[in-house]
């Protein structure tokens, strides 16, 4: 496994390829340099049964780490799920019971080999040394960190100065989290930037124990097909991996272009330099719903299995012919607002498809209005900078539209 020092620049760029912060990278680069497979942990509380593609975000992290002979730990925190994670959280949250875990756990397990390699993949959980530790050794652990430091945490603070109640147990969070990299004896621990703190105290217990502290990956939280807020099922901008395979390509091609790239680096196993040549291929004039295309195959096809993302491909074509496009089809270049965003009803009347604002609205409610085939139920659908999409209001009004700055639509006139 040695490698070579450009093979392994190369190697650490395509290993860390949008990743958020890398604590340590020189010691990372000489460790893979080495002769030995890593240990890379990454923990999961099986907090809810379903997962998303922000949650892959770090599976494919860690698939890449497998492809390169690494070894990779799944640890489940059955133990740390009866605690919860206070992790962003302005309230104490509510443990979850041990049958929950147990369910949401094999549910997980399920989930995540359709990334992971199943042979590759040590799963561990984290109540195999935690349920053999006596109340003396739980004490012994919470001697190694201050009550100050604890407080340095961002959300333990501000519930702190307001005013909120924090539980003593919700301190031995990190403590446990951490303590695991010591149990495991993680290389390398990776997880998302809301984990940074966790992941640190890790690197201090294993330093108190001797050990060799591990190297921290952060991650960041995958924007959901909105380009806004972050990926979440509560905030329904969400792609569950066990969506159906026609609804998961509609949601992907729902993206903007711009967010398309986001989706490439942290969700595609593309080689960064494949990546770059689709860029280029569109500066030279190739449509980016093409392009959109591909990232739809890839992950379709990884979640539903091979030749499951062309035959989605084809029902999302299929419906616009169903809808019989014209063959001089519109293309109009709109402007978004100071807040980088433009409302669907204006959109739809500055595209000509409705005569006003109150027609658009009407026509929502009516159900006749349509994006990329998808209906449109949201009067207040905000289209961001970047989006492209084909919009459609009844059988046959349609344009295919691009939302862009002011300053895109001035430079546009002035050419």
């Amino acid at each position: 496994m040695a490698q070579t020092p450009a093979s392994t620049a190369d190697l650490l760029a395509e290993l860390t390829r949008g990743a958020a912060e890398v604590i340590q990278p020189d010691e990372l680069a000489e460790r893979l340099a080495g002769n030995t497979p890593l240990r890379v942990k990454v923990g999961f509380d099986p907090t809810a049964p379903d997962l998303h593609l922000g949650h892959t975000v770090i599976l494919n992290a860690m698939r890449r780490f497998q492809d390169a002979g690494h070894t990779v730990i799944f640890l489940i925190g059955d133990f740390t799920g009866m605690i919860g994670d206070p992790t962003g959280k302005n309230v104490t949250r509510k443990p979850l019971t041990e049958d929950a875990i147990k369910a949401n756990a094999q549910t997980y397990a399920d989930q995540v080999f359709k990334v992971l390699d199943r042979d590759k993949t040590e799963v561990r959980f984290n109540s195999e040394w935690f349920g053999q530790m006596s109340s003396a050794d739980m004490i012994r652990l919470a001697a190694q960190h201050t009550v100050a430091r604890m407080l340095e945490r961002d959300d333990f603070e501000k519930r702190y100065k307001g005013g909120q109640p924090i539980a003593i147990h919700e301190f031995l969070y990190p403590l446990v989290q951490g303590h695991d990299s010591v149990a495991l004896e993680a290389d390398i621990e990776m997880g998302g930037t809301d984990q940074k703190f966790n992941l640190l105290v890790g690197r201090q217990l294993q330093g108190q124990a001797g050990q060799k502290p591990q190297i921290i990956i952060t991650w960041p939280l995958l924007e959901g097909t909105d380009g806004v807020q972050k990926m979440s099922k509560s905030l329904d901008n969400y792609i569950g991996i066990n969506d159906p395979a026609d609804e998961m390509f509609g949601k992907l091609m729902s993206i903007s272009d711009e967010l398309m790239w986001r989706y490439f680096e942290l969700l595609s196993f593309r080689p960064t330099a494949e990546i770059d040549a689709l860029k280029t291929a569109i500066a030279e004039g190739r449509n980016p719903r093409d392009v959109k295309f591909e990232l739809g195959l890839e992950i379709v096809d990884r979640f539903h299995g091979k030749g499951a993302g062309e035959k989605a491909r084809d029902a999302f074509l299929a419906r616009f012919r169903d809808s019989q496009l014209p063959d001089d089809l519109p293309e109009t270049e709109l402007a978004a607002g100071d807040d980088g965003e433009l409302g669907i009803a204006a959109a739809l009347t500055a595209a000509g498809l409705t005569a006003s604002n109150s027609d658009a609205f009407r026509m929502i409610k009516q159900g006749a209005v349509r994006i990329d085939g998808e209906k449109v139920e949201d009067r207040g659908l905000m289209l961001p900078v970047g989006f492209t999409g084909l919009l459609q209001v009844g059988k046959r009004k349609f344009s295919q539209v691009r939302i862009g700055t002011r300053d895109e639509r001035r430079g546009a006139r002035d050419e």
